[in-house]
């Protein structure tokens, strides 16, 4: 069986962490034990870099620091985690991956496109996921849940609407491009549609993978 790397994007407040759950058990009843990972994070430098990022005591950070300081922290989770996982056949689902960078510091910083381009062809080492399942859901919506969890805000989470409104218009936009590896969904179904949703798209994958 050949490794997959599947990766899961969407705003603030859309449900990744309960879709992971259900994709977890999900892909365990079909003899599938992926590795789980996350970014920024994953590895040790990762998630230092992930305290970095969300610290809301850096609100003076600028735009650039954070779009290096992202892409310092997948090239290492590519090379010490996910490339030597996929080389072994093994699948990986990953919660962001390179189209977050398109989204939050392309769509939400104003980052030109082509500087992440270039930095995603370098750090990423040419890593293209084998499918994104994106949850779509409106900023205020999604805002509104992550609000609900009841815990302190990041630095992240602590931008203004318009910031979430640009970031959710450069996942679609990523999404209309490349319609043969995204699979949109609607993130305000119950978590049931929305896990049932992810599966539907994961099936050509797992098909596939017998062959």
């Amino acid at each position: 069986m050949s490794g997959r790397l599947i990766t899961l994007e969407g705003g603030e407040g859309a449900g990744k962490s309960t879709l992971l759950q259900g994709l977890r058990a999900y892909l365990a009843e079909r003899g599938i034990e992926p590795l789980f990972t996350r970014e920024p994070g994953g590895t040790a430098l990762g998630e230092g870099v992930r305290a970095l990022v969300l610290d809301p005591a850096l609100r003076g950070m600028c735009a650039e620091s954070e779009l290096l300081l992202m892409f310092a922290a997948r090239a290492q989770l590519v090379r010490e985690s996910i490339r030597p996982a996929l080389t072994a056949g093994q699948w990986v689902v990953c919660d962001r991956f390179t189209d977050a960078s398109y989204a939050y510091q392309g769509g939400g910083r104003g980052q030109p496109r082509e500087r992440i381009a270039d930095l995603e062809r370098w750090a990423a080492d040419g890593l293209q996921p084998d499918l994104t399942l994106l949850l779509d859901i409106p900023v205020d919506t999604g805002r509104a849940r992550a609000a609900g969890r009841g815990e302190d805000s990041d630095r992240i989470e602590r931008e203004g609407d318009g910031f979430f409104e640009r970031i959710r218009a450069a996942y679609l936009q990523r999404a209309a491009e490349q319609p043969q590896r995204f699979r949109v969904i609607d993130a305000t179904q119950s978590p049931q549609q929305v896990l049932a949703d992810a599966m539907a798209a994961l099936e050509p994958l797992l098909a596939g993978s017998k062959a």
